[in-house]
Order: structure tokens, then C-alpha cells, then sequence
């Protein structure tokens, strides 16, 4: 039984990170372009450019490598949560966590799915960046990072990853429990749960319903990312340096500051947090909808 909970948990995890990922590709790509050419690029530029030069499609992608980092990053990500706050429940003995505790599991949560699903996030970058449709698809480009730059290059720019990881995760988490506990307690959220708890729908059964959870989802999402993006664009240049010429976590920040202004740190920050709202809202919507479809 417990085996079989584990992989349902695993499999909405799976299943909320494809479906929000897929539908908001287009704007995924947009921000890897920003943060690839620097905080100068125009907005219209980019979109004209890959259309001219890979057409519509050319907007996802990446994608199905993405969704392979992503869905068991996601799924990860959610079972570690829950499992962290279950545990630190019965060891203390009490009903809930407190919001410090809620903080550390999201933080050790998104450490452990990071270090788990890191080198596919690096084979995505090298895909997407210019160059990478001559390096063979994801199998391909694996065989080079591992032949010319060694098994160690595939956890390039791990470290700012780690690091934007834990407040990232602290943050999603515990802004969205936060916003969750609160409305719970009160005296609208209690009869609006009496009210759901005797629908006959899944979605009418979710703790919160579907559009705040879609809304806590999105809030939490743009707070996370508003907080750790910098350390999101260092990463992505790690990723992207030969491991000839690889520069540390400093000098790489110290470099794209020179050359663009702390505005370089943010490349990409509109079409990113246009991607993380829909994004964020859907992942904790179908998550929370799938558990309670598969009675996890």
C-alpha cells in the first residue's frame, strides 16, 4: 500500500509538471533567448527571429527534453515536500508544522529534486542555446558533454542552482501554505471547505477549490521567482561556458555585470515570471488535483 501511494504521488507530480510545462514552452524559450543574449535583446526581436528561422514549432523547443527534467524534478519536488512534513509531524507529535518547519521542507525539498534531475536541465541549455541542433538530440548531446568535457560538466552552475534552490523552494512553499493555513482558519474558508468536502467532483473536493488554488499557486510561483532569478541566469551561463574556460560562481557574476549592468542579473525576468504564474498555478492545481483524484 505504501509503495502504491508513493507512485501515485510520484505520478501526479509527473503528470501536473507535462501538462503546465507544455503550455507555457513558448515563454520558457523566450526567457532562455533573454538570458542567452543579454538584457538589451527586444522582446519582438526574439519572438521574429526564431519564427523566421525555426517557425512555430521552434517555440517548443527543448521541450520534450525539459519534460523529462521536469516531470521527475516535479514529482520529486511534491513527494519530498509531503513526506518532510508528515515526518516532522510525527516526530514532534503535533497537528502541523510551523511556518519555519514548512520553510526548511521546502527548501530541502527543492535541493534534493535539484541534484537528482541537474544534468538534464544542462543537456536542455546546451540544446536550446545556438549550436545545439548539431549535437544530436538529448543522447547526442550527452555523448559530447561527456567525451570533451567530462561526467563532472553535467553539474555545471550546480552551485548557484543549490543555492537559488533552497529560498526558491522556502519561498513557494511556505508563501503558499502560508496564504493556504490563513484562508483555512478563517470563517469563510471553513464553510466554503464543509461546502466542497460534500461535492461529488474532484475538483470540488480540493481543499481550496480551483481558483485559489490556482491563484496561491501563481502567487507563490512569481514571489519564488522574483527572489532567486539572478542566481537562475548565473546558472544558465555556467552551463553554457566550455569546461576550457569555465569561470567560477564570482567571476561569472562579476563578467555579466561588466558587460550589462545588474539589469544582465535580470535578463529575461518579464517573459519568466509571465511563464512562472500560469506555470506555478497549474502544477499545484493538477497536483492537488490528481491527489485527490487517486485518493493519494
Amino acid at each position: 500500500a505504501g509503495s502504491l501511494k508513493t507512485s501515485k504521488h510520484l505520478l501526479a507530480g509527473a503528470l501536473s509538471a507535462c501538462i503546465s510545462r507544455t503550455l507555457v514552452a513558448p515563454l520558457e524559450r523566450l526567457k532562455l533567448e533573454y538570458i542567452v543574449r543579454g538584457a538589451t535583446s527586444d522582446a519582438m526581436d526574439v519572438v521574429r527571429t526564431i519564427l523566421a528561422s525555426e517557425g512555430v514549432q521552434g517555440f517548443w523547443k527543448g521541450n520534450l527534453v525539459n519534460l523529462i527534467r521536469t516531470a521527475p524534478f516535479k514529482s520529486i519536488n511534491f513527494y519530498a515536500y509531503d513526506t518532510i512534513r508528515k515526518r516532522i509531524t510525527t516526530v514532534t507529535g503535533r497537528k502541523d508544522v510551523t511556518p519555519l518547519e514548512k520553510l526548511a521542507a521546502g527548501a530541502a525539498a527543492g535541493v534534493f529534486a535539484t541534484i537528482v534531475c541537474f544534468p538534464m536541465d544542462t543537456i536542455r541549455t546546451r540544446l536550446v542555446a545556438q549550436g545545439g541542433d548539431a549535437l544530436g538530440g538529448i543522447s547526442g548531446c550527452f555523448r559530447h558533454i561527456i567525451t570533451s568535457q567530462g561526467f563532472t560538466s553535467l553539474y555545471a552552475g550546480i552551485v548557484p542552482a543549490i543555492v537559488s534552490m533552497a529560498p526558491a523552494g522556502a519561498v513557494f512553499y511556505g508563501v503558499y501554505d502560508i496564504l493556504k493555513t490563513n484562508y483555512l482558519a478563517s470563517p469563510a474558508g471553513q464553510e466554503e471547505q464543509r461546502r466542497r468536502m460534500s461535492g461529488s467532483k474532484g475538483s470540488d473536493q480540493m481543499e481550496l477549490g480551483p481558483l485559489r488554488t490556482l491563484l496561491y499557486g501563481a502567487i507563490a510561483g512569481a514571489c519564488a521567482e522574483t527572489v532567486t532569478y539572478p542566481l537562475e541566469v548565473v546558472r544558465r551561463h555556467l552551463q553554457l561556458q566550455s569546461a576550457a574556460s569555465r569561470l567560477g560562481l564570482m567571476p561569472t557574476i562579476q563578467g555579466l555585470v561588466n558587460r550589462g549592468g545588474v539589469g544582465a542579473l535580470y535578463a529575461g525576468i518579464f517573459p519568466s515570471t509571465l511563464q512562472v504564474l500560469p506555470s506555478a498555478a497549474l502544477s499545484y492545481f493538477v497536483y492537488e488535483w490528481m491527489k485527490v483524484t487517486m485518493k493519494v
